[in-house]
């Protein structure tokens, strides 16, 4: 899963909330972002350290500033309409923020859904989204089943081969629980390099095996691994071949491009999305739901955990961190804040 917690270190400092996502409005702002795009944007790149994942939040920032002043975002552009059929719907992202649109396409297929029961709503020629799990929450809090998944450049070798041909694709699947939600939110590799770039950052090992030396052997060393750029399939042949199939479908369902054609350009961009949502109220066992889902998750936690280990169901360390870094701050690093300051 995107979600990884930071320990705080001498290298470190706490930044509260509303600060971070001043600093954040004030540079996207400078660089030509409107201000309610650039509101939303702050939000969620704070939000996203709020709760734990860094990679996504406070650490990427620089890198999407970067984008914006290559051209890769064009600030301004909104999603354009192509193709509807039924309850599925397809965009042009245009490649506007990755953010901006996939909370359009969060908002838009809830809305197909409410009408329809299910709704599926693709997207191509749009930008990273940062933290899937973004969408997740968000639409799983209003009531909705939800399962989004984006395709990325070739970061990742197909099971047996040497040379990257997959996207680590992130994945979600979200459903509401009690007053959160529970979501998983995971790239198709073991880690994410967002991840890896953090232990990489800390100084640090990975817990079990995340990608290949320059050699082809596992490696749980993350310098080696960024030096190979060869990420370890999750499952193995199982995520090689979930990665292909969720390229294939988001090429397909979007009409935009796959990882192959995504890897040939400058820059990761214009990949395609896919956003898919239930109105579990439309449901006839809606009223049992809650019930259902008390019981699954009540058997699920009643496992006898391993020593020093906690049996959790995904998301619910993000309720944690999240109440954790409202109060005390926002951990982040000293070189991470001292560039977004000099931006």
């Amino acid at each position: 899963m995107s979600e990884n917690n930071t320990k705080p270190t001498a290298q470190m400092r706490r930044i509260f909330p509303e600060e971070m996502e001043r600093q954040f409005y004030k540079i996207l702002v400078r660089d030509g972002m409107n201000a309610d795009k650039a509101t939303t944007c702050a939000r969620v790149f704070t939000e996203n350290s709020v709760d734990g994942v860094y990679t996504h939040g406070v650490n990427r920032f620089p890198r999407f500033v970067q984008y914006i002043k290559d051209k890769h975002v064009i600030t301004e552009a909104e999603p354009v309409l192509k193709n509807t059929l039924g309850a599925v719907e397809q965009w042009d992202g245009q490649s506007g923020p990755g953010i901006t649109n996939a909370l359009f396409c969060t908002d838009r297929v809830m809305e197909v859904a409410r009408k329809s029961g299910i709704g599926c709503v693709a997207i191509g020629n749009t930008n990273h989204w940062m933290r899937g799990g973004t969408y997740g929450w968000k639409a799983a809090k209003e009531g909705f089943a939800f399962i989004c998944w984006t395709n990325t450049i070739a970061n990742m070798p197909a099971w047996g081969a040497q040379q990257n041909r997959l996207g680590n694709n992130p994945l979600i699947f979200a459903v509401p629980y009690e007053d959160e939600a529970i979501v998983l939110d995971m790239a198709i590799s073991q880690f994410s390099f967002g991840k890896i770039e953090l232990m990489k950052m800390q100084g640090e090992k990975l817990p079990v095996a995340g990608g290949f030396d320059k050699s082809g052997d596992l490696s749980t060393d993350p310098v080696a691994i960024m030096d190979s750029s060869l990420l370890l399939p999750v499952g193995y042949w199982k995520g090689s071949g979930l990665s292909l199939l969720l390229d294939i479908l988001a090429a397909i369902l979007s009409g935009g491009l796959a990882t192959n054609e995504i890897s040939k350009l400058p820059a990761e961009t214009n990949v395609s999305q896919v956003f898919i949502a239930i109105d579990l109220s439309k449901l006839q066992s809606t009223s049992a739901i809650s019930q259902t889902l008390q019981e699954i998750i009540q058997d699920y936690k009643s496992a006898t955990a391993l020593p020093g280990k906690s049996v959790r169901y995904p998301g619910e360390g993000v309720v944690k961190t999240r109440k954790e870094n409202l109060e005390r701050g926002i951990p982040v690093n000293l070189k991470v804040w001292n560039e977004i300051m000099g931006l």
